[in-house]
């Protein structure tokens, strides 16, 4: 994808919507997961925000997501639903 078709992919409200369930869906993750995973504080003060307000988590990461290999192999919004939570998690764990 070139950059202006990656700028675009960062405000398009289907793809966004779509990585705000798949944040929500790594945040029911993380909130059950157990308190000896590693980085688990971190990780649960961000899965409750998420929970709150995921319209924050995906403005926080959209930049990653849009960025990660599957979705620019995809062509942006063609991206699969498996390929995407893929990229949301590989994206969030970057950033906490």
């Amino acid at each position: 994808m070139t950059y202006e078709e990656t700028f675009n992919l960062t405000k398009d409200q289907v793809f966004r919507g779509r990585v705000s369930v798949a944040c929500v869906h790594f945040a029911n993750y993380i909130v059950d997961e157990p308190s000896t995973t590693p980085a688990h504080s971190t990780r649960i003060k961000w899965a409750q925000n998420t929970l709150i307000a995921p319209d924050v988590a995906v403005q926080n990461c959209i930049a990653t997501v849009v960025n990660d290999d599957k979705v620019q192999e995809a062509g942006g919004a063609a991206v699969t639903d498996p390929d995407l939570q893929m990229a949301v998690e590989t994206s969030i764990n970057k950033l906490l």
